[in-house]
């Protein structure tokens, strides 16, 4: 009997341990199955964080579109611009006292205000101009000696420089200080 007693003792330990083994395999399967989860999780946050910053950047890239839409046209209007302040530079230097020139003068400040009026409404401003230079908005075409400024300094501008809210349309073209 003790034979039968020992075989059923040795039965539920091997029962036992075959549980336990079970269990064990079962363990490993779902902690197998939490970690694919888990890198699955990742991957799906991953991608959707990728999709958002995309989903911002194309927004930040229709802002500027809409922003700089009309920028080679506000660059052809720089050259309009130029050709006023030449004209009213000319008409300064004529014999003020005749009416027709005077007249004339006053047409084309009209015009030009307008033009400046027009461009500043739709962000367009004059680069300045005083001061040092700077390369990042002033493209110095010449040096001059000037006791008036310094080295660096800007003596005359050339051409006048514009932007576009912050974007640069054209350098300044200036005369800088040996």
């Amino acid at each position: 009997m003790a034979n039968n007693e020992e075989k059923v003792q040795e039965n539920i330990e091997d029962q036992e341990t075959q549980e336990k083994s079970e269990t064990s395999q079962e363990v490993d399967e779902l902690t197998k199955c939490q970690e694919e989860l888990a890198g699955e999780r990742d991957k799906f946050l991953r991608a959707h964080a990728d999709f958002e910053n995309m989903k911002k950047r194309i927004e930040k890239e229709k802002h500027n579109a809409l922003i700089y839409a009309n920028e080679a046209f506000a660059k052809d209007l720089l050259t309009v611009l130029d050709t006023f302040e030449n004209g009213l530079k000319s008409v300064e230097q004529v014999d003020a006292n005749e009416t027709a020139i005077e007249e004339i003068k006053k047409g084309m400040i009209l015009t030009y205000e307008q033009l400046l009026s027009i461009l500043k409404k739709h962000g367009i401003e004059e680069v300045e101009c005083e001061g040092e230079f700077n390369p990042e908005f002033h493209q110095a075409v010449t040096q001059m000696d000037s006791e008036e400024h310094n080295s660096g300094d800007i003596v005359q501008v050339l051409q006048k420089g514009y932007k576009l809210k912050e974007r640069l349309l054209r350098a300044s073209m200036v005369a800088t200080c040996k």
